[in-house]
Parts: structure tokens; C-alpha cells; sequence
């Protein structure tokens, strides 16, 4: 199979599909393997890596795009590419489709396959997700802390306090794999933690492994209310796979919450979990609404380029070795994890959140029906 990896376009979206590792694996079961030059410069990866490890390097993104039958990326086509992708054309990547009916609209018409990351599924593991979902929990009580500075527009709390201070309080909605990330990182700083979750059995095991500083309560209304007033940095990680992250706090929430402190939305990309909440990008990445700084990076691990591609290739180069050896057909019909990741076939919606979100049920299949 020819597999392209272009250069990823998005606001200083660093990270790059392939490693010269995944490269070489790639070339390594037969496949010849495509990439845009200077598509790994971001993540300190330069062409010449990708030549030894057996790459063909070729000048352009056309040349990818119009050249292969598989494309490997990081983040969902932007609309400067909906041109570029090419009908039964297989796009392995993050999709978020639920939060982006432009681009759903865009990949049904160019009849593409869609391989979505974020849906791949092992029981409730989420195995493509949670590298990036460790960088986004670890980064966003980092971005929460420099954010809360009076020269970024917080109030000018030191997270961790000093001598005769108390610290931050940090409320985190969401126990999974972002939330637990953050917390981790929060109260290693210092800081007083509270993770709010509706899972009692994840709160439980959340209670049995966090330090002291963290403490995990049910998410009710009047805890929600409670936590709000009393929050410095509140950083929302709540995920419903593959659909549409639901508002748990509104714009008259905002008005509970001290003048100055943080909103840090990591469930951004799908749709994000307040209500006051719109993508923002790296070089334009808060906006204050009601006093309350947000912060709203779609792509955040695209900060730390380097550590998230490596981590992003360990999670996908066996699924996209399965898709590119089997045909994404047979892959999917033998594996129920990459079943579950088959978002678009064809001009076809086979994953059923992402047609509920937009009322396009009438486009509709399930993807054991598609497949055969």
C-alpha cells in the first residue's frame, strides 16, 4: 500500500503523523511510504531521518494526497485540504466529528474512509487517545498556573503558595484519563485538588491512589455550585466517546466564580463542557468572558511537538500497520477496536454518535452492515 504523511497545517500544530520509526516499520512490511518535506521539522525530526529510514520525500502536500492510498496525520483535515482527500481514500487521524459538522459535511461528499483515533476502543480504553489525553491533563494545570499570573490576565495566585499562603484550589471535572493526569500534575505543584465525577467506582479508585492534596467528590449540582465559588483554576475533562462533550457548567456559573481565575477546556476539540467555551489557538490561546480567563487550545499537545508525536506513533503504528496489511475492510471485520474507530465510509456515517449529533441518522449504517 502507498501511505502518505503530509505536514500538518493547524495553528501551530507541531507534531507530524509518522516518526521515522513508524516510517521504517511501514517500508519494512512492504509499503512504500510518502512525506512532505519538512513535515517533521516541529517535532526536531529532519527530512534526512526520514530518508534513512526509507521514505520517499516529495516536495508538496498535492503530492501526498494524490499519490497514496492511505494518509496518516495528527489533527482532522481543515478546509484549505477537504480539495485534497480523494474518494476510498483511507484518512487515519484524529477526526472529532461530532464538534464539526463542516467537516462530517466535507467527508461524506468526498466519499472518503474516516479511521478516527478517538473512537478506536478496547472495553472502555481508548488506547489512541489516552497518550494525548496524558500531555493535555499534564499540560492544562501547567497552562491553568501560568494563566492565574496577573500578567496573563488571572489574578496573581502562585499555584503551590508560600510560607503563610495557602495554594491554589484546583477543581477538575472528570476523573478519566485527563483529569487524573491533571491532578497528578496539580498537586505535585502544591496545590488543594478536587476531581468531580459521577462514576462512583472511578472516584473510589481515584480516592486510592491520589496524594493527600486531592480529594474526589460525587458531581451534583450543589458540589458543582460549591466548588465553583471556591475554584482558582477549574480545568474541564469530561469525555463522552466520540460525541459531543456535554455543557456541565453555564455562563451564570461564571458569575459563582472569583474575577481573574482560570478555565482550562481540554474537551475542547469535542465541543467543550462549558458553555462560555470556543476554540482558541497556540498564538491566540484566552479570551476572558464575565472576568473568567478561558483557555480553549484545540490542540494543545502540539506545545510539547516532540514528546506527544513519539507517543502518539507508539499508541498508532500497529493499528495503521493492521489497516495498511489487511485493507482497512478485513481490519475492521477482525478487530472490533478498529470496528469502533470507522467513522465514515464512503460517504456513509457508521459511527452512530456523530450522525445522532447532527440529525443525520438517515445517513446512517452500521459499520458491520457496510463492511459485509
Amino acid at each position: 500500500m502507498k501511505i502518505g504523511c503530509p505536514k500538518e497545517i493547524k495553528n501551530n500544530e507541531n507534531r507530524v503523523g509518522l516518526t521515522p520509526n513508524a516510517v521504517q516499520a511501514y517500508v519494512q512490511a512492504g509499503h512504500e511510504v510518502y512525506v512532505e518535506a519538512g513535515a517533521g521539522l516541529g517535532s526536531a525530526l529532519p527530512d534526512a531521518t526520514y530518508v534513512a529510514a526509507g521514505a520517499k520525500m516529495v516536495p508538496a502536500a498535492t503530492d501526498v494526497w494524490n499519490t497514496v492510498e492511505m494518509i496518516v496525520k495528527v489533527k482532522e483535515p481543515l478546509e484549505s485540504e477537504y480539495s485534497l482527500m480523494k474518494a476510498n481514500q483511507l484518512i487515519y487521524t484524529y477526526f472529532h466529528f461530532a464538534a464539526n459538522e463542516k467537516l462530517t459535511k466535507a467527508c461524506l461528499e468526498r466519499k472518503i474512509i474516516a479511521l478516527a483515533y478517538e473512537t478506536v476502543q478496547v472495553g472502555n480504553a481508548l488506547p489512541l487517545l489516552k497518550p494525548m489525553s496524558e500531555v493535555a491533563g499534564r499540560m492544562s494545570s501547567l497552562m491553568g498556573a501560568f494563566y492565574l499570573a496577573k500578567t496573563q490576565g488571572g489574578y496573581g495566585l502562585l499555584p503551590m503558595g508560600v510560607t503563610g499562603v495557602a495554594p491554589a484550589n484546583v477543581l477538575i471535572l472528570g476523573g478519566g484519563v485527563v483529569g487524573t493526569n491533571a491532578a497528578h500534575t496539580a498537586a505535585g505543584l502544591g496545590a488543594r485538588v478536587t476531581i468531580l465525577d459521577i462514576n462512583l467506582a472511578r472516584l473510589e479508585y481515584l480516592g486510592e491512589i491520589m496524594p493527600a492534596n486531592v480529594v474526589c467528590l460525587y458531581n451534583d449540582p450543589v458540589n458543582l455550585e460549591k466548588c465553583l465559588r471556591e475554584a482558582d483554576i477549574v480545568i474541564g475533562a469530561v469525555l463522552v466517546t466520540g460525541a459531543k462533550a456535554p455543557n456541565l457548567a453555564r455562563r451564570e456559573h461564571l458569575k459563582m466564580m472569583k474575577p481573574g481565575s482560570v478555565i482550562v477546556d481540554v474537551a475542547i476539540d469535542q465541543g467543550g463542557c462549558f458553555e462560555t467555551s470556543r476554540p482558541t489557538t497556540h498564538s491566540e490561546p484566552v479570551f476572558v468572558v464575565d472576568g473568567i480567563v478561558h483557555y480553549c487550545v484545540a490542540n494543545m499537545p502540539g506545545a510539547y511537538a516532540q514528546t506527544s508525536t513519539f507517543a502518539l506513533n507508539n499508541a498508532t503504528l500497529s493499528y495503521g500497520l493492521t489497516l495498511a496489511n489487511k485493507c482497512v475492510e478485513n481490519a475492521c471485520r477482525e478487530d472490533a477496536a478498529l470496528r469502533l474507530g470507522l467513522n465514515i465510509y464512503k460517504g456513509v456515517i457508521t459511527y452512530e454518535p456523530v450522525a445522532r449529533a447532527f440529525n443525520m441518522m438517515n445517513n446512517y449504517q452500521p459499520v458491520e452492515l457496510v463492511i459485509g
